[in-house]
């Protein structure tokens, strides 16, 4: 093991779209952990778009970073040393560390990682906080019934396309919005959706949404906001619900766009519509976790992974969420099970 530490500092806050700028990175020595601590080698490092919100001063859900802080999020490692019975070296693990090669973990605040259910990767994906997301938010907000009709945006992420398939399962019609006509035909050809619509190759998306969805939106999972967003507005039915996940044709703004403008179509068809934090579901993780890992094992739910290599391209990796350069979730291999 080298005893030298790279890792990602939160360099200045942006004025708008975050760019180079914003990070730093810099070395240090490899930490040494604490009694009940794990030091954890990364091999997979998470960049998730809520994270932009954590580069504001201004309080969100999402504690802020200060100029300065090491960058934090989602990895998978394997445990180098073990200060706690509960973990052995060797043992793959996942929780929250630092944009490093080498982090220190309380034992407590991870959970194992079994690369037989499926790749180490997935872990920060469709088994760790998108799938969890996806499943509350669209079983718990959605409540989806056998023959609603389900519109997702930003259906190709991480979390949509674990929405779609969960939606499929019970029962639904399934239209998603993405960015690519190779986006679209992964929605359709490989995990089911009836219907996909590239939101770049069209001018009237109500048009396409009256094509996709000649029935009408009983539920909405919004994962963009926008003129998307403002489109299903336009078509939901009555009690239709609306779960309310991201809004990442947003993040990036300044100012407040002006808003909410379609309200008034909840009116008369007394929609529903709810925001969706998946720490509120906290003490029901279990569940989600053991129902989704069942369902990946036995090959019903697909997921898929856009790897970006190397920790100094992690920045990369983040911008890149804004572009829309991955299908399903983007993470950055740091190492390999080699090293």
């Amino acid at each position: 093991m080298t005893n030298t530490n790279r890792e990602w500092l939160f360099a200045e806050r942006p004025d708008g779209e975050p760019d180079m700028d914003c990070f730093e990175l810099r070395e240090t020595d490899v930490p040494s952990p604490a009694t009940g601590e794990l030091l954890v080698r990364t091999r997979f490092l998470s960049v998730d778009p809520y994270m932009r919100g954590r580069m504001r001063d201004a309080e969100s859900y999402a504690e802020p970073w200060d100029v300065g802080d090491a960058l934090k999020g989602g990895i998978v490692g394997e445990v180098v040393e073990s200060a706690s019975d509960a973990y052995a070296e060797g043992d793959l693990v996942t929780g929250e560390g630092r944009w490093a090669d080498y982090a220190t973990l309380d034992a407590d605040d991870v959970a194992p990682v079994d690369p037989t259910v499926a790749d180490p990767e997935a872990y920060l994906g469709v088994l760790g906080m998108p799938g969890r997301t996806a499943y509350f938010g669209l079983l718990e907000v959605g409540e989806p019934k056998p023959g609603d009709t389900v519109v997702v945006s930003g259906a190709a992420g991480a979390v949509g396309s674990v929405v779609g398939q969960i939606a499929k399962r019970n029962g639904c019609r399934v239209v998603g919005f993405a960015g690519s006509d190779e986006k679209t035909a992964w929605l359709t050809d490989e995990l089911g959706f009836d219907a996909a619509i590239n939101y770049k190759a069209t001018d009237d998306y109500r048009a396409a949404l009256d094509e996709a969805a000649p029935d009408g939106v009983d539920v909405y999972f919004d994962n963009v906001g926008g003129p998307i967003t403002d489109a299903v507005f336009t078509e939901l039915n009555l009690d239709a619900r609306v779960a309310v996940c991201g809004q990442i044709a947003h993040y990036n703004d300044e100012e407040v766009p002006t808003g909410p403008r379609k309200l008034p179509q909840l009116i008369a068809v007394r929609a529903r519509v709810e925001g969706l934090l998946v720490a509120d579901f906290a003490t029901r993780f279990g569940e989600a976790s053991e129902r989704l890992a069942r369902w990946v094992a036995s090959g019903e739910l697909q997921h898929r992974e856009t790897v970006v290599e190397g920790l100094e391209n992690a920045p990369d990796a983040f911008l890149g969420l804004f572009a829309g350069d991955n299908i399903g979730k983007q993470v950055v291999r740091v190492s390999t099970a080699a090293e």
